[in-house]
């Protein structure tokens, strides 16, 4: 009786489970934001493997504009990206609007001149023909190297290359030449090929004058340093194969072949610095604007169309006028050469 009065009493205690409150799911929501970082992190990844460093330039000046010009652009058309995507050529682009546009002329006193009709031009004497397309040109040519400029200023890949083009005016029109520096060359030493520096150049000449009406000559030179003896290939060969490049290059970026009026191989004839003939700014590509006035017949009358007593190289020249309704893309295809 004793040892049962010494027995311990056990005691159980049993807890109840009670479900956890509701808390609304607010970790779905983070995880979401987590899942779309991620997302978004990998697109850049991509986005910087197929985008080529050119491409990048474009897209970075476009958001970050050292002109701020550039920033009041409601679309790429306007400023220095003109409507260039990142995007294969051809994927999801529309054909542009002309770049320039002459709805008038800004006179000195703030009054704008009205363009004149065709039919003015019609009755206009030869001599104020003359000078109106040239005055055309003038002010096309004005705008053409403002583009440029203002693009060489606003992109550092080009800003880097701005010693690299020279612009300016001749009695044939705008001369618009890209330049060997020391040791900055637009070509491989005796190649034709165009190096990445030259490409860039030459696919920013083409955009700003891909929708103009004049035609085109591209010319190539070289220095004086000859081949070695007897060199089946010379610096006649490599100046013309240089400027032939340079053509196909702005075919393939857009540029109408029937716009090219000649490619030249020029060797070592027209040194740019004639006193140094085996510098290295005398290796350079040249892509001249004709004017307008020197292509004859662009206004030519009912009477002169039927009575034509032009030599034929004329006769040539004002079929191939981009003016011209009839045109001959079969003779034009593949460009003409022509050597000194």
């Amino acid at each position: 009786m004793a040892d049962d009065e010494k027995a311990p009493i056990i005691i159980i205690r049993r807890k109840k489970k009670k479900g956890d409150a509701h808390h609304g799911g607010a970790w779905k929501v983070a995880y979401a934001d987590f899942v779309t970082a991620m997302m978004a992190f990998f697109l850049l990844l991509w986005l910087l493997n197929v985008t080529t460093d050119e491409q990048k330039a474009l897209i970075s000046s476009y958001f970050s504009p050292a002109d701020p010009r550039i920033a009041t652009s409601v679309s790429g058309s306007g400023g220095v990206l003109g409507g260039l995507t990142v995007s294969p050529e051809g994927a999801m682009t529309e054909k542009l609007e002309p770049v320039v546009s002459f709805p008038g002329t800004l006179q000195p006193d703030g009054t704008t001149t009205r363009p004149r009709t065709p039919e003015e031009l019609e009755q206009m004497s030869d001599g104020d023909l003359e000078r109106e397309l040239r005055r055309r040109d003038e002010e096309r040519f004005r705008q053409v190297e403002d583009q440029i400029r203002q693009a060489i200023e606003s992109v550092p890949e080009l800003s880097a290359l701005a010693a690299n083009l020279l612009i300016d005016q001749t009695p044939e029109g705008l001369r618009i030449q890209l330049v060997d520096q020391e040791g900055r060359p637009m070509f491989p030493l005796g190649r034709y090929q165009p190096l990445p520096e030259a490409q860039l150049l030459l696919q920013l000449v083409t955009h700003v004058v891909m929708d103009l009406p004049n035609m085109i000559s591209i010319r190539g030179h070289t220095d004086s340093l000859p081949y070695g003896p007897g060199a089946a290939y010379t610096n006649w060969e490599l100046s013309a194969d240089r400027a032939n490049a340079s053509r196909r290059f702005m075919l393939e970026h857009g540029l109408d072949y029937q716009r090219i009026e000649n490619v030249m191989g020029k060797a070592d004839r027209e040194h740019l610095v004639p006193d140094e003939p085996d510098s290295p700014r005398n290796r350079r590509i040249s892509i001249i604007l004709l004017r307008e006035s020197l292509v004859p017949g662009l206004y030519k009358t009912e009477e002169e169309s039927t009575d034509d007593t032009r030599p034929p190289r004329q006769q040539e020249q004002q079929q191939r006028s981009p003016r011209r309704e009839q045109l001959r893309p079969r003779e034009r295809e593949e460009g003409i050469i022509y050597f000194p």
